[in-house]
């Protein structure tokens, strides 16, 4: 067992292990930790807390200070301006794609575009343009509608903002059953989200007993 705390990147946004590599850090402290792709800002979801790692946990590398907010802000306006090139360049060559957001790494090394796709595309040129254009690593992820529902927030049917962007913080599976077990209408209209997904919503309304069958 080893010393972890939980660090979020987004709102409503997975908990990661981290390791607090001596930092005394407290619930929803600001951090700047170490990852795959760089140095990025996050802030804490869990303080100090016991894990089995199946990897060596990457570390925090000191509570954030003014200077790191404020890098943070600047990245995000510069994450705002790739993403415009990124949308013109996507124009441009006429990708079959959507973009979806824009992102770096507080340090500015990293640069991931969103985007999603009906099928497979073959994106080599816009990468290599990105290349040109951004003096950093540049990586486009494609991700799933009910991600980039999360992304965009919005509100949902109830006239609240979506439970994916404002608590959720994993996507469990949903079926047609809920929606028969609970009486309501099977009309797609009714019992889909702004993704055009079945609710997640209906999880949540399912009798406890329904839901152990359903998995």
């Amino acid at each position: 067992m080893v010393q972890a705390v939980g660090i979020r990147f987004r709102s409503a946004g997975k908990v990661f292990d981290f390791d607090p590599n001596g930092n005394v850090v407290h619930f929803g402290e600001r951090v700047v930790v170490s990852t795959v792709h760089g140095h990025e800002l996050g802030w804490v979801a869990r303080e100090q807390y016991e894990v089995e790692p199946e990897a060596p946990l990457r570390a925090v590398i000191r509570v954030a200070d003014y200077a790191d907010v404020e890098q943070g802000a600047r990245m995000r306006d510069e994450a705002d301006r790739a993403f415009d090139v990124g949308l013109q360049l996507v124009d441009d060559l006429g990708l079959d794609m959507d973009l979806i957001e824009a992102e770096y790494t507080l340090d500015g090394q990293h640069l991931t575009f969103y985007f999603t796709a009906e099928g497979r595309v073959d994106f080599r040129e816009l990468v290599r343009q990105m290349g040109v254009r951004f003096p950093c690593r540049v990586e486009l992820r494609q991700i799933g509608v009910r991600d980039e529902a999360k992304i965009l927030g919005g509100l949902g049917r109830c006239g609240r903002p979506m439970c994916c962007s404002a608590f959720l913080t994993e996507f469990q599976s949903v079926s047609i059953r809920m929606a028969k077990d609970q009486g309501l209408s099977l009309n797609p209209s009714r019992i889909t989200g702004n993704c055009g997904r079945l609710l997640c919503c209906l999880r949540f309304e399912q009798p406890a007993d329904a839901k152990a069958v359903a998995g």
